[in-house]
């Protein structure tokens, strides 16, 4: 017999889990990273691109002089196998699960886990410039949608919650400098 959890388990979301998390959470909290950006350097080839033409979504990269706003999901114990089944078939594409230390808005530390796309991952695209990375952006199509879609929900997320992130900001501006946070489809 399996005894449940009982100690809190944390997520930290920094992409699209913030703004479209579809699992169970008892909790959510304004979370930061600190030594860690958040960049489109990791490849799509299977919601937001296709393996012809993959789209990029986020990551953290190790930043020393880095901080990454995102939400702390406190995870419902009871389903947290059925949880991480949903959130490894989701995170599949290069991604795996780390422990990340995190700082709450209060100061306090949070140790959570987070779904990270290291460097040299199978579908790992890396730096480019801000234009390339952007037209591959709005160029791209997977079975999730529109790489834009993903991106401009992201960037509408974090203005929602008063958060910063020009690498973000800039490749909206990129691609539309009116987009200003409005949605499109």
């Amino acid at each position: 017999m399996v005894e449940a959890q009982t100690a809190p388990v944390w997520l930290f979301a920094y992409g699209s889990l913030i703004w479209r998390p579809d699992f169970d959470r008892l909790a959510e909290v304004p979370a930061r990273a600190m030594g860690w950006s958040r960049r489109f350097w990791q490849g799509s080839h299977d919601h937001r691109g296709t393996p012809e033409a993959p789209g990029r979504v986020v990551t953290l990269v190790a930043d020393p002089d880095g901080a990454c706003d995102g939400v702390a999901y406190r995870l419902d114990t009871l389903v947290l196998a059925a949880t991480f089944t949903a959130l490894d078939h989701r995170e599949k594409n290069g991604y795996e699960r780390v422990d990340i230390d995190l700082e709450l808005v209060d100061g306090k530390p949070l140790r959570a886990i987070t779904y990270l796309a290291a460097p040299g991952n199978f579908a790992w695209l890396g730096p480019a410039p801000e234009a390339q990375i952007a037209r591959q952006i709005a160029s791209s199509h997977g079975p999730s949608g529109s790489n834009l879609d993903y991106l401009i929900g992201l960037g509408e997320a974090l203005r929602a919650r008063g958060w910063v992130d020009n690498h973000v900001f800039a490749l909206e501006n990129e691609i539309d400098p009116t987009l200003s946070g409005q949605r499109r489809r």
